[in-house]
């Protein structure tokens, strides 16, 4: 069969062939995924993946009908992840018209999309923004695989995630999105130089609504972001998650009262703060950040000698995360973070993390923002969708 490099083209079986431009690679952008739904390449048998789930350059994964209670996190390395189930699992519960999932126990769940990967794509897997902002740990595992969240290129078979929710006890249920699904070709990272680059190009970083200079920029193996602890005009900051409040139903957006579940963090003298071991904040980062409509980003993790400071749960930036504002700003990143064993001190402006830039494959159709169910575009905050805003 000829060859068809800018698109799906259909086969005798009525399916289709699916070839990415010859020599070209990137993050795949909404236009693609869907040519991959088209071509089996992403599938969920009876289940018809909505047109809401295709993100600008992510898809977003649906729990399935069941969830497995286990008495420990695991990967399969060279098993399938239902033999390892029969050692681990402990029970098994009905989603399909909710459960709850209680707080600091790990569970499996089979997603909905299963993948059959061609050779030379492969995928990474991501927490949604609104999932990172509850803490709740998600992380996807394959069939034979050693690694959390990095499904190799031409794997086929089904996908599932892992769930720990750490602050609140949770109900989810069947079709509900905890995490995203990224599908990349070839070797796209920026380094440090080509950070720079683009930056001086399109702009990147805003600091008070002005573009941080070329000379300011701080890059070590990707792009640093830092705190806001100078805050609101009352000195707050942020929020800690308070532990044993109510459940939450994560079917429920803009419902919560915020007062139930978090309690302020304010500033001390110095604009700094004492993060409590094994507590769980939501802060926000002092730099506006802006992903122009031809990239993507991802927030990765930080040197772990820099501190014990878990610094970000969910890390996706589409493209044009920052983007649609004139004159452009950028958009705080919401930051999830926690400090392990001991109390840490952290200071305005302190790096707590960076982003990473590829890519894509293309210009997506949409961006972020536009016309999509897109919640944290030029945030002010730091709550998820579900809470009432202030």
């Amino acid at each position: 069969m000829a060859a068809f490099p800018f698109g799906a083209a259909p086969t005798y079986e009525g399916h289709f062939m699916f070839e990415l431009p010859a020599g070209e690679s990137g993050v795949l952008p909404s236009h693609w995924l869907r040519k991959a739904i088209d071509a089996g390449v992403i599938d969920s048998e009876h289940y018809k993946i909505p047109e809401a789930s295709i993100q600008p350059a992510s898809l977003d994964l649906r729990l399935g009908d069941v969830a497995h209670r286990l008495r420990c996190s695991f990967l399969p390395d060279q098993h399938d992840v239902a033999d390892k189930l029969a050692d681990y699992g402990m029970d098994t519960l009905d989603l399909r018209d909710g459960a709850i999932l209680e707080r600091n126990r790990p569970y499996l769940i089979p997603l909905i999309e299963e993948v059959a990967l061609p050779a030379g794509v492969r995928a990474k897997a991501n927490p949604k923004s609104s999932t990172g902002r509850l803490d709740i740990f998600t992380r996807v595992i394959t069939d034979k695989s050693f690694l959390f969240d990095e499904i190799e290129e031409a794997y086929t078979g089904r996908l599932y995630v892992e769930v720990v929710s750490r602050s609140f006890t949770i109900k989810v249920k069947t079709g509900l999105s905890l995490n995203q699904l990224r599908l990349m070709a070839g070797a796209n990272r920026f380094d440090d130089t080509d950070i720079r680059r683009l930056h001086a190009e399109d702009a990147l970083l805003f600091i008070d609504g002005v573009v941080v200079p070329p000379a300011d920029l701080a890059v070590g193996n990707g792009l640093f972001l830092s705190l806001d602890l100078k805050g609101d005009e009352r000195g707050q900051v942020g929020y800690r998650a308070k532990k044993n409040s109510h459940l939450l139903d994560l079917s429920l957006l803009d419902h919560y009262d915020p007062d139930e579940f978090w309690e302020p963090v304010r500033r001390e003298k110095g604009n700094r703060v004492v993060l409590e071991p094994e507590e769980f904040y939501l802060l926000l980062s002092h730099e506006g950040v802006r992903v122009p409509p031809s990239y993507a980003a991802e927030m990765t993790a930080y040197d772990p000698t820099s501190g014990e400071l878990r610094t970000h749960y969910a890390g996706f930036f589409d493209p044009g995360f920052g983007h649609g504002a004139d004159p452009l700003t950028g958009s705080r990143a919401a930051l999830e973070v926690r400090a392990h064993d001991v109390p840490f001190m952290v200071e305005h402006r302190q790096p707590v993390c960076k982003l990473s830039f590829e890519r894509m494959l293309e210009t997506p159709s949409s961006l972020y923002g536009e016309g999509l169910s897109s919640h944290y575009q030029f945030q002010r905050g730091t709550l998820s969708k579900h809470f009432k805003r202030p």
